[in-house]
């Protein structure tokens, strides 16, 4: 019984060192690198039209946030127009509005009281 285990476990690697060595060899043939190159080249295409694909949607989107952002600040809303804080409530930090950073008028900047 135990030469019968060990013979089908040799069998079995023996088969199996076979089928590597020969996807090897066949690998470093002049037709396996051949393959190899146009696999490579078909990948590189895939992910370049996957870049472009994502690129021009992405674009699309951005364009769209800047036609509607832009329509709001020329229409008026305050909600698109208005400064946007920086930080938590409270916490005298700066704002962000159309002209860029401003400081908080209620913060405390020359170390006087006020």
């Amino acid at each position: 019984m135990r030469g019968a285990i060990w013979f089908v476990a040799g069998a079995g690697a023996g088969v199996y060192a076979m089928v590597k060595g020969r996807r090897a060899a066949e690998a470093f043939t002049a037709d396996g690198l051949r393959d190899r190159a146009q696999a490579l080249g078909v990948g590189a295409r895939m992910f370049r039209d996957e870049l472009a694909t994502g690129k021009a949607e992405k674009e699309i989107e951005l364009r769209e946030w800047i036609e509607t952002r832009t329509q709001s600040i020329a229409s008026g809303s305050a909600s698109a127009g208005g400064p946007k804080q920086i930080g938590a409530n409270g916490a005298g930090q700066q704002t962000l509005g159309l002209d860029g950073p401003t400081e908080d008028p209620r913060q405390n900047t020359e170390g006087s009281t006020p």
